[in-house]
């Protein structure tokens, strides 16, 4: 993968907001700057958002409550978004929802703009809502959300916990699309996360083009799930050449 032109490059500040399209295709990667990143994540079919990220079918179809390499993240209608194809973070959160006004308020105190500026406290929801306006989405459009280089384990009774340091500074995750994907995200520090103080964290998000899907590929083999949303993937576009 490192030897593909990068064509698009931009580093997103920690509690910062991204949304673009990236087609199919072409593959994401994200790189944590500095370690203990957390990008939070939504993905929509990019020609019709009604189809959105699916937590319960990305995680059951592939009977995992780990995300990581050669996994698959599913849409609502039977479809893909995107494969994992490189993480050298290892686990990634899918439960656990993204901040809002409230839980940062009390969480890290008051710092608004007003008083603030650019150094404001922002939360993940409002990220999302700003970056969803831009595309005629809004509130009933969010779902749960993916949490990109954040580790969450459940104990015996099913509490969750949080996993310090578990992404070191330079660790990647590369997304692959399989379909044409309106990507939104936002670096705003994950709902658990146990700092008391306000710091998200930076990532570099870059951009290329890769080789089409082989019939072997390890993430559409993982799982007969995996096969059956390819499929249905590339029926969906085998009329849109």
């Amino acid at each position: 993968m490192a030897n593909h032109e990068i064509i698009y490059q931009k580093t997103l500040i920690g509690g910062g907001m991204w949304s673009q399209t990236i087609s199919r295709g072409k593959v994401l990667r994200l790189t944590d700057l500095e370690g203990g990143a957390n990008v939070s994540t939504l993905l929509y079919n990019a020609d019709e958002p009604i189809e959105r990220y699916n937590m319960p079918d990305t995680l059951k179809g592939q009977h995992t409550f780990q995300l990581t390499e050669g996994h698959c993240l599913h849409s609502d209608m039977g479809r893909l978004f995107c494969s994992i194809i490189k993480d050298t973070a290892g686990w990634h959160d899918s439960v656990c929802g993204c901040t809002d006004a409230k839980l940062v308020r009390e969480k890290y105190g008051e710092k608004n703009y007003q008083t603030a500026r650019n150094d404001f406290y922002r939360n993940a929801r409002e990220n999302f809502l700003i970056e969803l306006g831009k595309h005629g989405l809004g509130k009933k459009d969010i779902v749960p959300n993916l949490n990109l280089f954040s580790k969450v384990v459940s104990d015996e009774v099913g509490k969750l916990s949080y996993v310090e340091g578990a992404s070191p500074a330079g660790a990647v995750v590369e997304l692959r699309f399989e379909m044409d994907t309106l990507v939104v995200l936002t670096t705003c520090q994950h709902p658990l996360d146990p700092n008391p103080s306000y710091a998200p964290k930076p990532v570099k998000l870059e951009v290329f083009a890769v080789d089409p899907v082989a019939a072997d590929d390890p993430c559409r083999v993982s799982r007969p799930e995996n096969e059956r949303a390819f499929l249905n993937t590339e029926d969906y576009y085998a009329l849109r050449a």
